[in-house]
């Protein structure tokens, strides 16, 4: 982490002393009693530490919108309320609720992408796989959690991850940084991550006037509107809706038609 990060001075102390507490905790097995490794991968930080991670990587994910890695931590350290609230409204939604417990992953391990690639134009499948094509992303590309001290809640912030792909079909908005503000706008809505309104609201920086003008006009007032009316979008098990048409999803959720 610390070998990629570049900008700020401050941004980098910061992220060095919380950084080099994290792994001497880890060679000593886990840092203080009850903070042992909840999942694999899980790196157990103090309030302190997780303070110091949230401001570099913030720094660090202004500096540079792209860096998914910054984004990620930024993300992990300051999801201490929204978190819960969204595993709460999985908990008490039918179809939330099976994804809780049966824990599916979007991967390529886990994908038919033939399968997708076959479905008929229009249907999730299929406009996810041409997404991911046009794009040329992939949901391997998503970190795994580390800093989220809940195992349960470490599988939410991983499936917001990996579903945000399919935010971005079901949005019809394309990877570059207009299309992640108007995404960001309707997660911060749907969330409240603070990761999410730190990306809504600074990430216009980075766009032209005029883009600027189709965003305030148009795409931030529909993305706030469809966030406001639609379902949580963590309580659609994605996995078994790849043939349904995205317009009938669109509508089954609340979002509405991209304009």
């Amino acid at each position: 982490l610390l070998r990629t990060l570049r900008g700020s001075g401050r941004a980098r102390a910061g992220l060095r002393a919380a950084w080099g507490t994290v792994k001497e905790e880890e060679e000593d097995g886990g840092g203080e009693e009850g903070q042992w490794r909840l999942y694999p991968g899980h790196i157990p930080t103090s309030p302190l530490q997780k303070a110091l991670l949230a401001a570099g990587s913030a720094a660090m994910a202004l500096y540079d919108p792209y860096r998914h890695d910054m984004v990620a931590v930024l993300g992990e350290t300051t999801g201490c309320l929204a978190l819960p609230s969204l595993r709460d409204k999985m908990k008490h939604h039918p179809e939330g609720y099976r994804i809780l417990q049966e824990r599916p992953r979007i991967r390529l391990s886990t994908l038919d992408m033939a399968k997708l690639q076959g479905l008929p134009d229009g249907t999730l499948g299929r406009e996810y796989v041409r997404f991911l094509e046009e794009n040329k992303v992939s949901p391997d590309t998503r970190m795994p959690p580390k800093f989220v001290d809940d195992e349960e809640l470490a599988y939410v912030i991983q499936r917001y991850r990996e579903v945000h792909d399919l935010m971005h079909t079901l949005l019809g908005m394309p990877t570059n940084m207009l299309g992640e503000v108007v995404v960001k706008w309707f997660e911060a809505i749907q969330t409240g991550l603070p990761m999410c309104v730190l990306g809504a609201t600074f990430g216009p920086v980075h766009l032209s006037t005029r883009k600027l003008q189709i965003l305030a006009t148009e795409l931030v007032p529909w993305a706030i509107r469809s966030g406001r009316n639609a379902n949580c979008v963590l309580n659609i098990y994605y996995e078994q809706r790849w043939e349904q048409p995205v317009d009938s999803l669109r509508e089954e959720i609340g979002i509405f038609p991209p304009p």
